[in-house]
Parts: structure tokens; C-alpha cells; sequence
């Protein structure tokens, strides 16, 4: 920031151009400066001399200017805020760390007329993986557990749910730019639950490749032990016991991988250290593939990992116990990618899940248009879980659902591929959105993810730039680490897959839905990696 020392009439951004080029690379639509230029008189800005003065930022307009800037001791703080406060209605401050700055957090407050809002921001330590920070707000009355329509989360808001709450308190016109939604208070305040959760969040992105290998080690391992259990019988391993055992350690090991979304729920509500995390998922996984496979008729087991799975992410988003957030599958706020709902790495995973449940209710299946409906209308129903604001909010996920449902359903119909029936499979992921789009305008009163990013745009050229900015983030996801590797050998498996679909259906005798979960599910894995800002991942 570029200002003399003590108070100025005005101060200038030190390169604004840089701060525009890094908004215009952001994921989301961001118009830096917006908030200040809303308010009568522009923002001001009160720091420290010797300290950095970035937080400035805030309190820029449009093009980057600050109405007044203070800056002075630490000690002079309080009085230049108050003295800033009698002519500006939006002060932005940076307070000293330790002992003083808390000492003057609690004279603000203290001073604090009943019509003022007071914000109070942790700062940012500038590294990646810290955007989880700590947040209050004084003056908005009601309760005092801080929530949003942006993150539908009791002790979550967004940084974009700043600007429309000063706007509002201000009670000024809050322009059609400005994105998020306003603060406001639900229940009482937990401040250990709220610890607590911040703790949890913190540690998931490190848990969970960790996780993911213990529990595909674990079905390697009970798929090898069945291999080899008969080896060293006499006639070796290729003997009516040694078919059984190879058969029902695959079955068990392919299940327990279904059971993942359930298991880590589990941990999630037990919050264990890393090794007994990874080992109770794989553990748990393992056993409930077992139980399913001794008690369920082969091939109607993966019902009960669909039914299970579904049921407890319904019940954890409507009861609000944020359970599947403290996951290892959940949406992962701590990196700022969302707040709730279903995650990029889970929603193609949920597709395949139903497809396959609903073929494993219609086995033995034959090609009819019951059996196809049966399929469409299990897909509707996961495509409305996926996409309703209280529970998914994922766009993505309706896209890819409605195109692996509609491949799947079409592919149990009678006859030959027609012309018609093309068309309705490149027209799905516009149904539904479509759908998408009623289910946020009435269930979610418009403050859905995809009203908020998609319907609330401007014009072409804002839905354009959102795109844009979408795919490019999917590339740079292509090129990230280990990426390249794992999306060859994605691609590969699914290229086997289609190409020895005969033996890899031998078990259920090439049952048509089989087939058709298995078209349906890598349809929705590749037109997710199409469509999502996270590419393959």
C-alpha cells in the first residue's frame, strides 16, 4: 500500500493490476474493491508502522484507492480507529499479536455502539492448506453460533458472506456482483464443538490417501489369501474349494470397498489417531463386506451398501450432525473447496454404487422398458439427493448422473441404438439441470450452488467466465503430483473393462443391468472428469 506516514486523505494499492490478474484466475467470479465502492465514502484503513499493511486491501475501491489510511504505534491504535470511525462506515484494522492486541479486541468491543458491527478475522498465514480461519461478529443479534445459506453449516461461513452482511447492516442496496449470502446467527455457542471441528478439518486432507491405500491393501490381501488357500492342498489350487474361496474373497473385497462412505462416518464420530483410523476402515469395510456376502444372495449384496450409504448421508444432512464434513470423504472446507454436501471424489462413486444396486434388485434381469424405468428412476432419485441444496449441492453431480442413468437405462431397453435414443442421452445432463435449477429455486429459495453460480449470472459472458475458470482448474488438476499416472491407468481399466465385459459379467451369466451399471458407471465416471472443476480427480 502506498501512503506516507501518520493519516492521509487517501492511499493507493501498490500494483492493483496484480490484485485484478489474480482475481481474474480465481475459480469463482471475483470483482475486487466491490464492497468498498457500495459504501458512501469508501472504505479506510488503520494499521501499524514497521508491520504489513496487506489487510488494507479490504478496504480498497475499484480502482484500487482507500478514502483515508492511519498508520502509526501500536499503542495509538484504538484512538485513530475511533477517530476513522467518526468519519467512514467501513474501517478496516490490522491489531498487534499477543497480550495488547486481545487488550484492544476487548476495549472495541467493550466501546462498541449497539448499532455498529464489529468483524473480527483470524489471520491468514499466506500458506496453503490454512484457509480454515476464526471468525466473530458483533451485532447481529440473535443467536451466537455464526452460519450462512452459502455453507448450511452451524460455525461455517465464507469469506464471500462478508461484504452482503455489512451491506445489509448498513442497510444499503447489496449490488448483483457481490457474491455469498449474509451471516447469521443459529443456537447456542460451543466453543470446544467448534475447537473441535476446526481440529478435525485440519487433518482430513492428510488422512485421506493414507486411508485409501490401508483399505485396498486390506482387499488385496483377503483377494490373495483366497488365491491361495487350496495352493498347497494336494491336486494345488484349482479345485471346486479353491474356485469358492478365490470367488468369495473377491466378493467380499469388491464390497467392502462399497462401504467405504459408511465407514468413515464412523471414524469421523470416533475421531481416533491416524493408525486406528486406517485400520478401523479397513477393518470395518472388510467385515461388513463379509456379513453382506454371508447373509445377502449373491449378486443382490451390493443392495445393502446402497441403502445404508444413502440413508446415513440423508440423515447426517437433514439432522445436522456434520458427521460426513468431519470424513475423510467429506467436502473438505478446510481447503476452501466447499462447505457441505457431496465432493467431487464421491459423486461418480454414488453413480456407480446405485447402478449397481439396481441391478443387483433386478437380477435376473431381462431388457424391458419396466427394467429400464426401474433404472431412470433410481438415477432421478440419487440425481435430486446429489443436487438438493440440504443435502448434495453438487451441479456436477447431476450432470454426471443424469448421463450414466440415462446410458444405462437406454441400455436396457429392447432394440437397437436409435437416433431418438441418442439425443435423449446428450439431452440428460440438460434435464438435469434443469431439475437442478427447480429443486434450488424452491427447496433452496434460489441460494443453491448452482443459482448461485450458474442462474445469478449476469449474462453470457459471466456464465462464459465461470466455465473457463472451471476447466482450467480441471487441467491444472490433470498435471497435478501422481495425476497423469492414475488417469492412464483409470482409462486403461475401463478400456479392459469394456473389452472383456463377457468375462468380467461371467459370474452373474452377462445379465443385461450388469452390463448396463457397467456402461452407465463409466459414463458418469468420464463425463464427471469432463465437467468437473476437479478434472480426473
Amino acid at each position: 500500500m502506498r501512503s506516507a506516514s501518520g493519516s492521509t486523505a487517501s492511499a493507493a494499492v501498490v500494483n492493483w493490476p496484480a490484485v485484478l490478474r489474480r482475481a481474474a484466475g480465481a475459480p469463482q467470479l471475483l470483482q475486487p474493491g466491490l464492497l468498498a465502492s457500495a459504501i458512501p465514502g469508501h472504505g479506510a484503513y488503520a494499521g501499524i508502522l514497521g508491520q504489513d499493511t496487506l489487510d488494507g486491501v479490504l478496504a480498497a475501491d475499484r480502482t484500487g484507492r482507500l478514502a483515508a489510511v492511519s498508520l502509526g504505534s501500536a499503542r495509538t491504535l484504538p484512538a485513530r480507529i475511533a477517530s476513522l470511525l467518526t468519519r467512514h462506515r467501513l474501517l478496516v484494522a490490522d491489531l498487534p499479536a499477543g497480550a495488547q492486541g486481545y487488550a484492544q479486541l476487548r476495549a472495541l468491543a467493550a466501546a462498541r455502539p449497539p448499532g455498529e458491527l464489529l468483524i473480527v478475522l483470524q489471520r491468514t498465514r499466506q500458506v496453503a492448506g490454512h484457509e480454515l480461519l476464526w471468525a466473530a461478529l458483533a451485532g447481529l443479534g440473535g443467536g451466537r453460533t455464526l452460519t450462512s445459506q452459502t455453507t448450511a453449516q452451524q460455525g461455517l461461513i465464507a469469506a464471500t458472506d462478508l461484504a452482503p452482511t455489512i451491506l445489509r447492516h448498513l442497510r444499503l442496496p447489496i449490488p448483483a456482483d457481490v457474491r455469498g449470502f449474509p451471516v447469521r446467527t443459529d443456537g447456542a455457542f460451543d466453543g470446544p464443538r467448534l475447537s473441535g471441528l476446526m481440529a478435525r478439518l485440519l487433518l482430513i486432507d492428510s488422512r485421506r490417501l493414507p486411508a485409501l491405500a490401508w483399505l485396498l491393501l486390506a482387499s488385496g490381501a483377503l483377494i490373495a489369501l483366497g488365491w491361495g488357500v487350496d495352493a498347497f492342498r494336494p491336486g494345488g489350487g484349482d479345485g471346486a474349494g479353491a474356485r469358492s474361496a478365490r470367488r468369495a474373497a473377491m466378493r467380499v473385497g469388491g464390497l467392502a470397498i462399497l462401504w467405504a462412505p459408511l465407514a468413515v462416518m464412523v471414524t469421523a464420530a470416533l475421531e481416533p489417531s491416524p493408525v486406528v483410523e486406517y485400520a478401523t476402515i479397513a477393518a470395518l469395510c472388510l467385515l461388513l463386506g463379509a456379513l453382506c456376502d454371508r447373509l445377502i444372495p449373491w449378486p443382490r449384496a451390493p443392495l445393502a451398501p446402497a441403502i445404508a450409504v444413502l440413508g446415513a448421508l440423508t440423515i447426517d444432512a437433514l439432522a445436522g450432525t456434520q458427521l460426513f464434513i468431519r470424513s475423510l470423504l467429506g467436502p473438505n472446507p478446510a481447503l476452501g473447496v466447499r462447505f457441505h454436501g457431496i465432493g467431487n471424489e464421491l459423486k461418480s462413486g454414488l453413480a456407480v454404487l446405485v447402478l449397481c444396486a439396481v441391478a443387483a434388485a433386478l437380477h435376473p434381469a431381462v431388457r424391458s422398458p419396466r427394467a429400464a424405468l426401474t433404472m431412470a428412476l433410481a438415477g432421478i432419485a440419487l440425481a435430486v439427493l446429489e443436487g438438493s441444496a440440504l443435502i448434495g449441492a453438487a451441479v456436477g453431480g447431476v450432470i454426471l448422473v443424469s448421463a450414466g442413468t440415462a446410458v444405462a437405462s437406454l441400455m436396457l431397453l429392447p432394440g437397437a441404438l436409435t437416433r431418438r435414443r441418442a439425443l435423449i442421452v446428450l439431452a440428460s445432463p440438460l434435464l438435469g439441470l434443469l431439475l437442478l435449477a427447480v429443486l434450488d429455486l424452491t427447496l433452496a429459495h434460489g441460494g443453491g450452488h448452482f443459482t448461485g453460480s450458474i442462474l445469478h449470472a449476469r449474462s453470457a459472458g459471466d456464465l462464459r467466465d465461470v466455465l473457463v475458470r472451471r476447466y482450467r482448474a480441471a487441467w491444472d488438476e490433470l498435471g497435478n503430483g501422481a495425476m497423469p499416472f492414475v488417469t492412464g491407468l483409470a482409462l486403461l481399466a475401463a478400456v479392459l473393462a469394456v473389452r472383456r465385459r463377457e468375462r468380467l459379467l461371467a459370474p452373474v451369466q452377462g445379465d443385461p443391468a450388469w452390463l448396463a451399471a457397467l456402461g452407465g458407471g463409466l459414463t458418469a465416471g468420464v463425463v464427471g472428469a469432463l465437467t468437473e472443476d476437479s478434472g480426473p480427480v
